[in-house]
């Protein structure tokens, strides 16, 4: 219909992505930030392999395969700390809360704020815990072993839902690491409470722009690769390009537009603009232009 190939297409895409890859780790690490949401969003993947059935057929008999979809999100700044793609175990808790952790400055121990999910507490005492001497109780005897406790600045907090035919009941908050005082000052800066609407928010629109999780959609994925190599794309995108509307700064002084309309007030601005990793509103040009450091040198120089 387009007169093109889509073979090409998908190798020029599997390129963009990598870059895309390249592109998000060249500029997301030593983040600083007070709060980190994290959620799982749930993925129908097609299982198709190629070559075994057309395309028509594979249209109306799809294999589909249950994958989550893993986010973490400040919600100050709107940055998309780290995305990933994998099932809802223990390992891939421990893997991604790692991917946060390489993201994040060594010394940043931000509150982190999750829904029920137990798995999340392992892989945080994983990464935010040291050995601790327990003092001894008795004169005589062995010493007491030492044992893994988390960080005396770790601050874990969950929001637990109870839905019952599809209706949300009840909701409770619970705070596994840290105090309540602790927690609701952090959260009193920006007059919060302890939720997770902001991640909760990012699944949106992840389902909106992201074609192989979207609802009711004839997109054909054909696998985790396909769909990890569209969230790749998707993290550049929300950070860099996309300017958000609860983010945007006021101008000094009202600038005239071109047209007839009324002057132009507001600077936009992108999550990674609010968290200091750039200055400016990037394109997709922009970004698929930019060489990633380090770049390979010509032959011969």
């Amino acid at each position: 219909m387009f007169a093109v190939d889509p073979n090409t297409v998908l190798a020029w895409f599997m390129d963009v992505a990598d870059h895309a890859a390249a592109f998000s780790q060249h500029f997301l690490h030593d983040v600083r930030v007070t709060q980190v949401q994290l959620d799982e969003l749930f993925a129908l993947l097609s299982a198709v392999k190629a070559g075994e059935v057309t395309e028509a057929e594979a249209i109306t008999c799809l294999a589909r395969s249950p994958h989550w979809v893993w986010a973490a999100i400040d919600p100050e700044s709107k940055l998309l700390l780290a995305i990933d793609v994998g099932d809802r175990t223990r390992a891939m808790a421990q893997r991604f809360v790692h991917h946060v952790a390489q993201v994040l400055a060594p010394d940043c121990a931000p509150l982190f704020l999750m829904d029920g999910f137990t798995e999340y507490l392992t892989a945080l005492l994983t990464h935010y815990g040291h050995w601790v001497q327990p003092p001894r109780r008795q004169a005589q005897g062995p010493a007491p072993k030492p044992r893994w406790m988390p960080l005396p600045g770790l601050l874990y907090a969950q929001l637990i839902k109870t839905v019952r035919r599809r209706r949300l009941v009840q909701v409770r908050h619970r705070v596994v690491f840290g105090t309540w005082e602790a927690i609701n000052e952090v959260l009193a800066r920006n007059d919060w409470h302890i939720n997770t609407a902001f991640v909760e928010r990012l699944n949106l629109d992840l389902r909106q722009h992201v074609a192989a999780i979207g609802r009711r959609v004839t997109t054909l994925c054909k696998g985790e690769d396909g769909v990890r190599q569209q969230l790749a794309l998707f993290h550049v995108y929300h950070n860099f390009v996309l300017p958000h509307v609860s983010l945007r700064q006021p101008l000094p002084q009202p600038q005239p537009t071109n047209g007839t309309g009324s002057a132009k007030q507001w600077r936009p601005c992108t999550p990674a603009m609010a968290a200091g990793l750039t200055d400016h509103v990037w394109t997709l040009r922009e970004v698929l232009l930019f060489r990633v450091p380090p770049w390979p040198r010509p032959v011969g120089v």
